[in-house]
């Protein structure tokens, strides 16, 4: 964590229990705004991979496979 974000921690640590919840929910919140040139990249590479499958260049795998993999890891 940076020197400032240490700063605003500690004197977040000071506010009551309501604000730091506040204060939580608004820093999350600045997190989740649209940003149109992310989209537009996530966009492509949905349609990139669609694009790939559909050609055969890429095989797909079921949600059953994937899980069952993750829990052998």
């Amino acid at each position: 964590m940076s020197e400032i974000a240490e700063k605003l921690f500690r004197e977040a640590l000071g506010l009551s229990p309501n604000e730091r919840v506040g204060l939580v929910e608004e820093l999350l919140r600045s997190l989740d705004e649209p940003d149109p040139d992310l989209d537009a990249l996530w966009a492509k590479e949905a349609e990139d991979r669609l694009r790939a499958y559909r050609a055969g260049e890429i095989e797909s795998h079921s949600a059953d496979e994937v899980f069952a993999e993750l829990t052998r890891i």
